[in-house]
């Protein structure tokens, strides 16, 4: 599956590693410092009026004969393919319609969409159908946070790329989910095990680990475990290049021990106003103060009304009100950094954690 993901993309380095499309957050200057150094850079879209002047932006930077590449196998993808070497993350149930980012997407065709969050699982396949009948060439990533689900999206959508979320993934996800460590195992065996998902038109999707991955370490377990890439959000929440408050990026770099410094609840979609996500989701963030009120029985109504009154100060909210999406491997996020220097040393420190491994087995 490896071997797939770097033919489809033949700009990256292995291990493949993916920022996470973390809507308002992974922008094009993330996007692109990832794909500029081997890995597959994706924008998370919060706004459809933007996503237009963010692929500009991107085929300035991977387009232009005026100055160098920042990766330049990259840039020949681009010139060959018609496809920018970068991908775009939607929010099914927010975007609603494809009617909105369509015409950008056909201006400024990326080398993958990636689906999440549609209301109901079939919602998938009809996305999928609608994609590709206009972006024929653009690979289809749907993310799910179960083996089950992984199943029937691979059997009615045929996506090229099935993200296995595990429930250690800050911000949203599964409500109820497994760790990758069995995630990605049963759904490689359920995979194998579905001889229909062989018959059908495309091959089986690859299958890419997210969740709790934050280095070098992380990224060689999830090989181990059968993904083909790994996926990272709270590692580049430190990156320059992410677009992230100060005082948001201070709450991440400071927070130790993620079992306890963070925490899955579907409260924090509640603070700024009722949850507008699908019912079967909920999100990881830091434990912050309004959490702690709410599970000692303050009322969300008086909870808002505080968060309403944060997000005016100088930190938005950040400093305990706000939630601070963050997963639970943020005890080893303590730094500010290049995205190009998160992607390299963590690559790196895959390939080493690999050979150590292999040598602590000996021969086999």
């Amino acid at each position: 599956m490896a071997s797939k993901l770097r033919e489809d993309y033949p700009w990256t380095a292995s291990p493949v590693i993916i920022n996470a499309p973390m809507a308002g957050i992974a922008g094009t200057p993330l996007a692109t410092a990832v794909t500029g150094s081997g890995g597959i850079g994706m924008i998370g879209i919060d706004d459809a009026a933007k996503l237009q002047a963010q692929l500009e932006d991107a085929s300035n930077i991977f387009g232009s004969s005026s100055s160098p590449s920042p990766n330049p196998a990259a840039s020949a993808f681009y010139q060959e393919r018609g496809l920018l070497p970068i991908g775009v993350g939607l929010l099914v149930f927010h975007v609603k319609t494809l009617d909105l980012v369509l015409p950008a997407l056909c201006q400024h065709p990326p080398a993958l969409i990636w689906l999440f969050a549609a209301p109901s699982l079939p919602d998938y396949a009809a996305w999928t159908s609608m994609l590709r009948a206009t972006l024929p060439t653009t690979k289809i990533w749907i993310q799910v946070g179960t083996s089950s689900a992984a199943v029937e999206v691979a059997r009615t959508a045929a996506p090229d790329v099935i993200v296995a979320q595990g429930s250690d993934a800050g911000g949203h996800g599964f409500a109820r989910s497994a760790s990758v460590i069995s995630l990605l195992p049963e759904t490689t065996a359920l995979f194998a095990a579905e001889k229909r998902l062989l018959s059908t038109p495309r091959p089986p999707p690859v299958l890419v680990a997210a969740g709790g991955i934050v280095n070098g370490s992380g990224v060689a377990a999830a090989l181990s475990l059968g993904a083909a890439g790994a996926v990272m959000g709270t590692a580049f929440l430190a990156a320059q290049e992410t677009t992230l408050h100060p005082a948001y990026r201070a709450a991440v770099l400071d927070a130790r021990d993620g079992a306890t410094a963070t925490v899955r609840s579907a409260v924090f979609d509640e603070l700024r106003g009722p949850n507008v996500w699908p019912g079967v989701y909920d999100g990881r963030a830091l434990a912050t103060q309004s959490y702690r009120e709410w599970i000692t029985g303050t009322e969300i109504e008086v909870l808002r009304e505080k968060v309403a009154e944060a997000v005016k100060g100088e930190d938005k909210g950040f400093g305990g009100r706000a939630p601070v999406w963050a997963g639970t491997g943020v005890g080893l996020v303590n730094e500010v950094r290049k995205a190009g220097d998160i992607v390299v040393s963590v690559r790196e420190g895959a390939r080493a954690a690999l050979r150590e491994a292999l040598a602590a087995v000996g021969d086999l």
